[in-house]
This record gives structure tokens, sequence and C-alpha cells, in this order.
């Protein structure tokens, strides 16, 4: 199976836009507005999202504790546990109207709750009134259902903001979009991705890329956690796709699998690119519209 040269409708544009994207939130980290959004070192930090947000929402505490600011939580925002302490609470939404994260934020605007922080792609949307601070990444707005360009364009803004340069991940990013994939990658009956703390929830983002997108049997773990069981299920019809460098033992323990094995030295926000395009590649080999993958609208809005 080769990697389609068809484009879809608006996904791949969205994916190819994401270096410069990236770029544009280093920018707008270091401005006086987000600076005084987003929480200040040694508060007790909780990240909010659902579905893509709430990985994002992985890896940003992952990062915002490496980095010694303290101590961040993330929740899938219907899990969220009230009865907790924090200072502030960040909660990330692409289209600002995602009904679990609503009714949290209403849940927590008492006056006495912590602070509230909202980063979305509308500044129109019922999130930006329900929190106290407001992030926009309008420029990272998406039209496709699939989310890649919001997700992680406010992971660069996360890095930017926690201090990191992003220039050579950005430089990174565009080498990823031209790389052809493996083509064992595009014959893979099963794909299992795997990380370790930051990229713990770039790897959960990946499989949810591929489910989304081309109806794909996907796995997620964390890398040393794989061994514990899920690494049964692969075989040499399997792609593991590793984020970052891999825990000691891995490569070889995967190798008798016969499971073909993925591990890029790119940085692993530059390296979910290439997972999105496979997502992409799959999708429209099978058939699929993957700007509209089945039973899914853009935000879910419950009763």
């Amino acid at each position: 199976m080769a990697e389609s040269a068809r484009p879809s409708r608006h996904v791949s544009a969205e994916i190819a836009d994401q270096p410069s994207a990236w770029a544009r939130a280093a920018r707008l980290a270091i401005t006086e507005a987000v600076r005084d959004a987003l929480p200040e070192p040694g508060q007790r930090v909780a990240v909010i999202g659902c579905g893509t947000s709430f990985f994002m929402g992985q890896s940003f505490a992952a990062l915002r504790e490496r980095s010694g600011h303290g101590e961040t939580d993330a929740f899938a925002a219907s899990e969220f546990q009230t009865h907790r302490s924090y200072d502030v609470v960040v909660a990330l939404s692409r289209s600002g109207t995602t009904t679990e994260v609503l009714r949290l934020l209403g849940i927590l605007r008492n006056g006495t709750g912590p602070r509230t922080v909202a980063i979305t792609a509308d500044r129109e949307a019922p999130v930006v009134g329900l929190a106290d601070h407001h992030v926009i990444l309008d420029f990272a707005d998406e039209k496709s259902i699939v989310q890649t360009r919001f997700a992680t364009t406010s992971l660069a803004l996360w890095r930017a903001w926690l201090g990191e340069e992003l220039t050579d991940v950005v430089s990174q990013g565009r080498s990823a979009l031209t790389a052809p994939l493996p083509p064992r990658t595009l014959d893979s009956a099963q794909f299992t991705f795997l990380g370790s703390g930051v990229s713990v929830g770039i790897a959960n983002e990946a499989a949810l890329k591929l489910r989304e997108a081309s109806q794909s049997w996907t796995e997620s773990y964390p890398a040393m956690e794989f061994r514990h069981g899920p690494i049964s299920v692969v075989g040499p019809a399997s792609t593991v796709w590793v984020f970052g460098p891999p825990p000691p033992g891995l490569l070889e323990e995967l190798e008798a699998t016969g499971a073909h094995v993925e591990n890029s030295s790119l940085d692993p926000m530059a390296d979910l690119i290439r997972a999105q395009r496979l997502a992409v590649a799959l999708a429209e080999a099978r058939g699929l519209n993957p700007d509209e993958p089945r039973h899914l609208t853009r935000s879910v809005l419950l009763s």
C-alpha cells in the first residue's frame, strides 16, 4: 500500500501548517498577556480537557513538573476531583463548547475556587466567559473534525511559556512533513504507541488519531508499562511506535516479536506529525474521509 498523494479536504492542510503555527505560538507565549494568564511558578495546577485536549493536558502536566514550576495534574474534565485544592485550573478546549469543560468551569466559578484559565481557538466561545483568564489560539483553529494543529500548537505555546527554545523543534516538524512513511506502517494491521513522561500524552494522542481517522486497531501505553501484558498483542502484522528514547532493552524485546518498530530521533511533538500523516494515509487508502470520522462531531455537546 503506498501513501496517498491526494490531499484530504482540510486535515492535510492543517497538519502541514503546524510548524508555522508553533513558531507563532512561541512568539505569543512570551507576551505579557499570556504570562499574566498562565500559572505562576510554585502554584498547584490542574489541566482539564476532553479527548485530544486531555492527552495534551497530560503532556502539559509532565512538562511543567519537569521544568520545576510546580505540582501539576491532568484530568479528563468529567473526572476532575473537585475535593482537591488547586491554585489554578487550566481548561484546554479547541471549540470552547465542550459540555464537560463548561460544566466544570461553572461549578468552579463560585468566587472561592481556583483561578481558571481557558485556552481555546474561538474568542467568542462560551468557555471564554466562564474562565477568569483566556488565551486565544485562533490562528490554530481547524475545519476538520480530527484535531491536529490546535493540539500541537497549544503544546508549543506551553513549552515556550515554560522557557523552551522551539526553533529546532519547528525545523524538525518541517522535516516530518516530507519524510516518506515506512511501507511497513502502511501495511500494518495493529498499532501500539509508546511514550515516557511528556510523550505519554503524545502516544495517547497518536493512537486516537489513527482510531478516529482510519478506524485502525490502536493502543497506547507508557513505555515501561507495555511490558506488563500489552506486549503480548503485537506480532509481525504490528507497528510499535516509540516516541522519544526507549527504555533500555525495549527495542531488543520488540525485535523478538517480529513487529515493525518506529523510533525516530525527532522531538516527540514533531514525530507526532508523522503519525498524523499515517492516520490520513490509512484513512484514504480505505476510502474514508479523515475530516469526518463516523459518529463524531467537532465538539461533544451533551444534553
